[in-house]
Formats: structure tokens, sequence, C-alpha cells
């Protein structure tokens, strides 16, 4: 186990770490209450990271040689300004590393990706549950959206919409 006093480092991923990857994945969808919809298996983690068309992005966060956190974002774009942004779809540190400023350190890096990219911001969800992800993201002075609702459309539904394409 790393000491509390090594450097913490933020490095991209490369294919090797899709085993880090997917534990810390598996780890969060624990915390979520989402253990029910995890399927994803480390071969389709691998395709999807590091294949042809990579969906995602991955950063991870290091103390000494010890992997505490990571950060999963991909591109968007806003029709209305014209203008890209990441999306962050996860942002993980295992709990015994949390409240040492990690998480703060792997979103300012998206921040800092979106910013070398020419973007103008972020975007992400937060499960209504989660207080303490909440407090964490407004204290940054990320404002919760009132003006719009999430929606996802998956199993039957999905296949039946997708069937209409022609």
């Amino acid at each position: 186990m790393a000491t509390d006093d090594a450097e913490f480092r933020i490095e991209r991923t490369s294919e090797g770490d899709t085993p880090v990857i997917l534990r810390m994945i598996k780890a969060l969808v624990d915390h979520e209450r989402l253990t029910h919809e995890f399927t994803v298996t480390e071969s389709v983690l691998r395709d999807a990271l590091f294949g042809a068309r990579p969906a995602a992005e991955v950063v991870l966060g290091y103390v000494g040689t010890t992997p505490v956190g990571f950060a999963v974002y991909f591109p968007t774009f806003s029709t209305a300004s014209g203008r890209t942004g990441l999306y962050l779809e996860d942002l993980y540190v295992e709990p015994e590393w949390r409240g040492r400023g990690f998480g703060r350190q792997l979103l300012a890096h998206v921040a800092r990706v979106a910013a070398e990219r020419g973007g103008n911001g972020l975007n992400w969800s937060v499960l209504d549950w989660n207080e303490s992800a909440s407090r964490f993201y407004q204290n940054l002075g990320a404002e919760q959206m009132q003006d719009s609702l999430s929606f996802r459309l998956r199993g039957q539904a999905f296949d039946r919409l997708a069937g209409e394409a022609r």
C-alpha cells in the first residue's frame, strides 16, 4: 500500500490498464447500487476504450504505484453555442483515499482537457440520493440543472425504436 506522503499523479490509460479500470468500475457500480446493471467484461471494455473507435477516454490517479481513482469522459457538442465540451461519465476515488483532494484533481484534469480542446464546459449526472457527490460538485461551483430531465432508452424499447430506422 502506498503511503499518504507519496505524490498524486494522473496518467492516461492504455490497453494494459483495462483490468484496473474494470475493477474500479465494479466498485463504483456497487457504490451506486447498480450491480444489477453491471454486465461489462474485460474484453468488451478493452474494445470500447482502446479499439478502432474509442467510445471514451480514461485517466487513472495514482499515489505512488497504487491506482486510487479514475475519470471516464467523452466529447459533447452544443448546437446552441457551436462549442464542444466533455461529458464526465464516471469520477471515482477508492473509499480509503477520499478526502485528500484526489477527486478534485481528477475533475480539474478533465476540465483542463476540455479547455485545451476548445471546449467551454463539462456535464455529468449524479444519482439523486448521492448527497455527498452533489455537495462535492456544488462546492466546486457546479450548478444543478433545474430545467432539464435525463432520459434513457434501453432494452426492448431501444430495440424496437432502432428497428424502425431504415
